[in-house]
């Protein structure tokens, strides 16, 4: 273990030995700010406004944890009722080789379809967001309102509902997934969780260690800030499950109605054409 006394210049150890860690943790590199006390970050805070690029990563913040509720929301509501998942596709992938191994092809077929599903959803996010759409966040979140109301109309008209609901609200969720990409130069998912508590707690633990972020976008980001986002992501994803657990004996396939009812919000609201934040 390196020493933990003070060191200057480019060569400092521990930065050296900590680069492999920022692959996972912040993405593309920023501005090159030097570390601050945590006493000059809140008064700098409490001086004037905030910098463009702090309000910014606000912003996405509290689109990633609106987005991160949905998904938990849906995730949640499909798991209930079809024992499946439309967002967490690890689970579907384990519950397929489970099954697979145990002989039990039938299942396994059931398990695996919501994946080729998922991701279709990310082509067409893709797609739609390297378009020449004036506006191509409100348009994404639009298509995944509309999945989703399909999937409320598969779920209490159509025969075969079961199959044509996971399809749809497997596609809305991987559509929906394209949307988030990253807070600030923080890389996060709204769609699954682990990759959330993964980088949280090595943020954790950096910040523990003193380890400094290398290039910040100012003395507002720190490992502590970035921890606290994805904190906010995995509360929100949770909260997204509990309520579709409430909701759905009530309510049955009507339970979407409320992410329906956010995106639309969120795509009336949506001013910035950056799909990515």
């Amino acid at each position: 273990m390196h020493s933990e006394g003070s060191h200057t210049g480019p060569a400092h150890p521990r930065q050296e030995d900590s680069r492999h860690v920022y692959a996972s943790l912040g993405g593309p590199p920023d501005l090159g700010a030097g570390p601050s006390p945590a006493k000059t970050h809140r008064s700098a805070a409490r001086e004037g406004p905030a910098p463009p690029a702090q309000v910014t990563a606000r912003q996405q913040g509290r689109r990633a944890a609106l987005l991160a509720l949905i998904a938990g929301y849906v995730d949640a509501y499909a798991f209930v009722k079809y024992r499946l998942y439309v967002s967490f596709m690890s689970g579907n992938t384990t519950q397929t080789g489970s099954q697979a191994g145990q002989a039990r092809f039938a299942e396994a077929g059931y398990s695996l379809f919501p994946i080729p599903c998922f991701v279709i959803g990310v082509f067409v996010g893709t797609v739609l967001a390297h378009s020449n759409l004036r506006h191509p966040l409100r348009v994404i979140l639009g298509v995944v309102a509309t999945t989703l109301a399909l999937g409320i109309t598969a779920g209490l008209f159509l025969s075969l509902s079961g199959w044509l609901s996971v399809a749809l609200l497997s596609l809305a969720m991987g559509t929906m997934s394209t949307t988030m990409t990253r807070v600030g130069e923080q890389a996060v998912s709204v769609s699954y969780v682990t990759g959330s508590l993964t980088n949280m707690m090595q943020h954790v633990a950096l910040a523990i260690r003193n380890i400094p972020l290398p290039r910040p976008q100012g003395s507002w980001d720190t490992h502590g800030w970035r921890a606290r986002v994805l904190a906010s992501v995995w509360t929100a994803f949770f909260t997204g499950a509990v309520l579709a657990g409430v909701a759905l004996p009530r309510f049955g396939a009507w339970t979407l109605l409320l992410p329906i009812f956010v995106l639309i919000a969120m795509a009336a609201a949506a001013r910035s054409p950056n799909t990515s934040g």
